[in-house]
């Protein structure tokens, strides 16, 4: 064949598939193959390729082939021209190709920084663009008609103040009128200014680092990844802001109250070969936990099937109808008034610890969702609620409202105005599914990329519609352009004119309402065995 050409890349490729690929007696015809390829993927004459000892006229062969796809080019069908719009036409880009999976960088990192302050760990206001293409449903309809239909969390006077502001863009064009008429690949983005819900200060401790793994003891209150309210304080963000551990892999979650053994991959192997052996059940997982009253002292194994009874407020019973699954509890203790217990889950379903021991009788101890009064008189022990989803969801929100605790059960007094208003309108059943809580756009579709439903009690000031009508007036509204200016406490932070949550002030859960007694004590596979300390809560001579 000769020497190799000098930059010519796809003649490489096929000589080199040619020589590794090919049984003895078939390189020719795989050889024309590939070099019919290259040809056509660089589009340059081959004859003007440089040769190491000089210049070199292809063989016929290759001159055939050079004919040959000459001619195909001649025969194909010319590509498609643009379509030439109509006179007032909007023009919409094609959609972007989006990246698969998820990675945050350090632009993403730098948004804002953290406080402590009372035990707690606190994130500053920033400002953060939500962003989504055009649903199906809202093509044909206008902009102003789908925020008075499905993002009712706000007042339409807000989004007009939004447009006036800058913060409402079109396929990256500022939005001018709010009757504009969406279409197909429309590409919508709205720019917020974001708080967080505190979380505990305790640290995130390493318990395991290597080349392929890294294992984290996760305290109480902290989200996995961003979810919800939750960016910056979450699991991923404080690792990768505070330890300079990014690209990580989620091999399996625990809920945001639950804290313990969590374990992350550094690349994707690692992740598929730890992922298979969750899927084929071979992942041993001991949790703990301190439940009400005397447990048994046998071995007591649940097998009731649950169900999801709502996803946006995260809660789930025991019925027929539900998935099977099984648990395996032991206790470990008993101190007189609550008991440790050891379990073993054999499979993952939502809150399956946490509802099988209500059903058993012996909730946990703090759990702010099974055990409370709403599930009843026996708090729902033997799946006696003796209320149907709905009478259950509504009490269980009377019963934190009046506690000023919506915070804990992860939903607000917008959230649940919104959902039962799309539930009316029949809109939100796509909505749910890429919904991202936000304060501005709560149980909507303008979100980014993973699936939450934790929020954080927000509610309008009584003037509040006023005063976006006295903005929307106003020609000096701030665009987002002190980003990043958020420096010092809480009360010399920036404020912005729009954001409904600088106007409110609320009461800080204290640290020990962040902490729900479960925690994932041990997860063993084939290659690995990872174990945390026993919590304080979960030692023999402990007590309230």
């Amino acid at each position: 064949m000769g020497a190799w050409p000098r930059g010519g890349g796809p003649f490489r490729l096929a000589a080199w598939r040619c020589v590794t690929h090919c049984a003895p007696g078939r390189a020719g015809a795989l050889w024309g193959t590939c070099l019919r390829s290259a040809v056509r993927s660089w589009g340059r004459d081959v004859r003007s390729l440089s040769f190491r000892g000089g210049m070199a006229e292809p063989g016929p062969g290759l001159k055939a082939i050079v004919e040959k796809v000459d001619e195909e080019k001649d025969t194909a069908a010319p590509a498609p021209k643009k379509r030439r719009l109509a006179a007032g036409e909007r023009y919409v880009p094609p959609p972007r190709k989006l990246r698969s999976g998820v990675s945050f960088s350090a632009a993403h990192f730098a948004e804002t920084s953290y406080y402590f302050e009372g035990g707690l760990r606190k994130v500053r206001p920033y400002y953060y663009d939500f962003r989504t293409y055009c649903k199906g449903r809202w093509v044909g309809r206008s902009l102003l008609h789908v925020f008075s239909t499905e993002f009712r969390s706000q007042p339409l006077a807000y989004y007009r103040a939004a447009a006036r502001a800058g913060r409402l863009r079109l396929n990256e064009e500022p939005v001018q009128d709010l009757d504009v008429v969406l279409k197909n690949n429309d590409f919508l983005r709205n720019t917020v200014h974001r708080h967080e819900p505190p979380v505990t200060a305790q640290p995130i401790q390493i318990l395991v680092e290597n080349d392929e793994v890294v294992v984290v003891d996760k305290p109480s209150s902290l989200p996995v990844h961003p979810c919800g309210r939750f960016r910056h304080n979450t699991v991923i963000f404080i690792l990768g802001k505070e330890h300079n551990l990014k690209e990580l892999h989620t091999i399996h979650r625990l809920d945001r109250m639950t804290s313990g053994v969590l374990m992350f991959a550094k690349t994707v192997e690692v992740s598929k070969r730890i992922d298979e052996q969750v899927r084929e059940r071979q992942l041993e997982k001991e949790y703990v936990c301190r439940v009400v009253g005397e447990f048994p002292e046998h071995e007591v194994v649940c097998e009731e099937p649950i169900l999801v009874v709502s996803y946006k407020v995260g809660v789930c019973r025991v019925d027929p109808k539900g998935k099977c699954c099984k648990t395996i509890f032991q206790r470990l203790s008993y101190n007189g008034k609550s008991s440790v217990v050891k379990c073993l889950p054999h499979t993952g379903r939502t809150h399956q610890i946490r509802v099988h021991l209500q059903y058993l009788g012996y909730p946990i101890v703090n759990d702010p969702i099974y055990n409370m009064e709403a599930w009843g008189p026996e708090k729902g022990k033997g799946g006696k609620i003796g209320k149907t989803d709905e009478e259950l969801l509504k009490a269980l929100v009377e019963e934190h409202r009046s506690k000023q605790s919506l915070d804990i059960l992860g939903i607000s007094e917008e959230d649940l105005n919104s959902n039962a208003e799309n539930n009316d309108s029949g809109n939100s059943s796509e909505c749910a599914e890429s919904v991202q809580a936000d304060p501005v756009i709560e149980n909507s579709c303008l979100a980014e990329d993973i699936k939450g439903s934790e929020t954080e009690v927000a509610a309008y000031p009584l003037n509040f519609n006023t005063n976006l009508e006295t903005l929307e007036k106003n020609t000096e509204l701030g665009s987002c352009e002190n980003e990043g200016r958020q420096t010092g406490e809480k009360s010399s932070e920036e404020r912005d004119p729009l954001c409904v949550e600088c106007k409110i002030t609320r009461q800080d859960p204290s640290p020990k309402e962040l902490v729900m007694y479960l925690h994932a004590l041990r997860y063993k596979g084939a290659e690995f065995d990872y174990c945390s300390k026993m919590p304080e809560w979960a030692m023999e001579d402990w007590e309230e």
